[in-house]
């Protein structure tokens, strides 16, 4: 159901407070998922061990849509970041993890502990930039943080957005569980899918350029205009 951009958080990623990052952390250091539910109990996809991996072919369909100056928003380790580094092409990682940003430095990947939100190198001048993995869902509210991509962006360039399979636009709380399942912090998050997103971002000054798959992985290009 939509939901008015006045009743949603004030978008920002730095709404994971100290007891979720440090769930990441330690989610980080041992390889696993993160152990995250909705409200009702059902299972998130927050796969730890796959970020840490190299770029696999999924990833490939969208780091070959990358020609120039590439901010990977969210970067966790910064897989991404060093693959498109390794190919010639310029790219920043940020992201709110200090251990996160400290694996993808140490990975080779230039990335900076920060906030999209937050002032970053570049702005307005971009061609390209990246909301995968579910980081669509950074502060719950994708029309602001939409918004603050288009101002990242140089005019005409474009971001690349993971989406949800099907048309579903969902607003939750995500909880984090500790070891025992114990419930230790929560954010809130969303699931959309293109025709939505592209409702969305429609108004706010982008055009959708495509939509394509990856075995299970679905991705929107939308360029700034």
């Amino acid at each position: 159901m939509p939901v008015s951009v006045e009743a949603l958080p004030v978008a920002d990623d730095r709404t994971w407070g100290p007891a979720v990052l440090t769930r990441y952390h330690d989610a980080l250091s041992r390889g696993l998922p993160l152990r995250i539910s909705d409200e009702t109990g059902a299972t998130l996809s927050f796969d730890v061990g796959r970020w840490l991996r190299s770029s696999d072919a999924d990833d490939e369909t969208v780091l070959a849509r990358c020609t120039g100056p590439t901010l990977d928003i969210g970067c966790g380790p910064g897989r991404l970041v060093r693959a498109l580094l390794v190919r010639g092409v310029p790219a920043l990682g940020v992201d709110v993890s200090e251990a996160a940003v400290g694996i993808a430095r140490r990975n080779g990947a230039s990335a900076l502990r920060r906030s999209v939100f937050d002032e970053l190198p570049g702005e307005g001048r971009w061609t390209s930039a990246l909301l995968v993995d579910g980081n669509i869902g950074i502060g719950g509210n994708a029309p602001r943080l939409l918004s603050r991509v288009r101002d990242l962006l140089a005019p005409g360039g474009h971001v690349l957005v993971e989406v949800e399979s099907g048309s579903a636009y969902v607003h939750f709380t995500a909880i984090v569980r500790g070891p025992d399942g114990e419930a230790v912090g929560s954010f809130p998050w969303i699931r959309i899918g293109a025709v939505p997103l592209t409702a969305l971002a429609e108004p706010l000054g982008f055009t959708l350029t495509e939509t394509w798959s990856s075995d299970h992985r679905h991705f929107v290009g939308l360029r700034r205009w």
